[in-house]
């Protein structure tokens, strides 16, 4: 089966989460992904968080189905093999600190003058222009900045971090957009490539909804609301007799009076006042005190399973036990069984969107490091030689 991205040839220099997590998605949808990395340390990521046999678990999610080559772009000889493969290349993607690029001779001018063709995705914390450009920027600085910190936690407390790096995903998520519409243009209006240019402060704030419209008309500064879902009636997480919590959403019109039925409030399900979103608001502090006096009576399985059978949007909070256990995962293809280098079993995330025709799959699993080396140099035309002579002076 002919995937989507099939002979798209892709150089990914990111290192960490935010180019390479984009280098996996493209890889996972047929292109072929080529990964630069340091000799000797690699990318970062090899060493984040929980590690097997010295390498994290998380490689082998982030890098499936990616080849890896060994290059010191500090040298002459390092970057003449980086403008040969761009030379290549449909997409080049990075994330480095803007101008480092330029430093080595490798900016966007030198190298779309070399390629064309070339798309380049470049993922920084600020952007490649403006007065904070050359700032170092992590995600979370990027969702500080893009508005998502000063929202997340409970009122009057300590701003709180989501728990991932979301600002980092988020704009590996523009990049993919950005190379896909980049791609369509190329191929439909002459074969010129273009820079794409994404931050992730702006990643964030892509995602901040009525924030800023609602400031400039009212002066509204949205706050943080804990469980809750501000503006919107009745959302909230509710306390089961179990001591376990109950995601409920009533705050659709028809789905609101069938939620006040079910816990045997018609006098709410009733009142005019109620009927749409904006008098719920006003009321949500008594319409969250009568669903909490339900739902605190009945433990969390028996509060589901009445939301489930009224058609109310309803579910519990998943740690990742639960995820790896539920069902619905599983036949959605959302865990995937796989094997570390020593043989070792580890279930992976699955692979989304999901394409009806040309799905995604894992045909290789992560790379070690620098596996691909030798083999992409001799496509090069690098004989063994000189490859020898590279790895002993550490350029590969």
């Amino acid at each position: 089966m002919t995937k989507p991205l099939e002979g798209v040839r892709v150089l990914e220099m990111g290192q960490l989460i935010a180019g390479p997590f984009a280098g996996k998605m493209l890889a996972e949808f047929g292109a072929h992904v080529i990964k630069i990395e340091p000799p000797g340390s690699g990318d970062p990521l090899r060493k984040w968080r929980l590690l097997h046999e010295g390498t994290s678990v998380w490689w082998a999610a982030q890098s499936r189905n990616k080849e890896s080559v060994t290059l010191d772009l500090r040298s002459p000889e390092g970057r003449d093999v980086v403008r040969q493969l761009v030379a290549q290349s449909d997409v080049l993607i990075e994330n480095f600190r803007p101008g480092t690029l330029e430093k080595w001779g490798l900016g966007w001018e030198e190298l779309h003058a070399l390629n064309p063709g070339l798309v380049m995705l470049r993922v920084s914390g600020y952007g490649q222009t403006g007065p904070y450009r050359d700032r170092p920027g992590f995600g979370v600085i990027g969702e500080a900045m893009g508005g998502l910190r000063h929202l997340s936690g409970e009122t009057d407390r300590t701003p709180v971090r989501v728990g991932i790096s979301i600002g980092d995903s988020l704009s590996a998520l523009h990049g993919v957009i950005g190379i896909l519409l980049a791609l369509r243009h190329r191929d439909q209006n002459g074969g010129t490539g273009q820079m794409i240019d994404v931050a992730l402060y702006e990643s964030v704030f892509n995602m901040m909804e009525s924030l800023l419209p609602e400031y400039s008309a009212f002066g509204a500064v949205r706050q943080p609301a804990g469980s809750s879902l501000p503006g919107i009636a009745p959302s909230n997480a509710y306390r089961c007799s179990d001591g376990k919590y109950a995601l409920i959403a009533g705050n659709g019109d028809s789905i609101f009076r069938r939620l006040m039925e079910l816990i045997g409030r018609q006098d709410l399900a009733d009142d005019p006042a109620l009927a749409q979103n904006d008098g719920r608001v006003k009321n949500v502090e008594r319409l969250d005190a009568a669903i909490a006096d339900w739902t605190l009576h009945r433990t969390l399985n028996d509060v589901l399973a009445a939301l489930n059978e009224a058609r109310i949007p309803a579910g519990k909070i998943y740690d990742v036990a639960d995820i790896a256990s539920d069902p619905h995962y599983h036949a959605r293809d959302m865990i995937l069984d796989a094997q570390l280098p020593d043989g070792t079993p580890v279930q992976l995330p699955g692979i989304v969107p999901k394409l009806s025709a040309t799905p995604g799959t894992v045909n290789t699993p992560a790379p070690t490091l620098g596996q691909h080396t030798d083999e992409v140099l001799e496509n090069l035309g690098i004989d063994s030689t000189t490859r020898d002579a590279w790895r002993a002076r550490g350029i590969i």
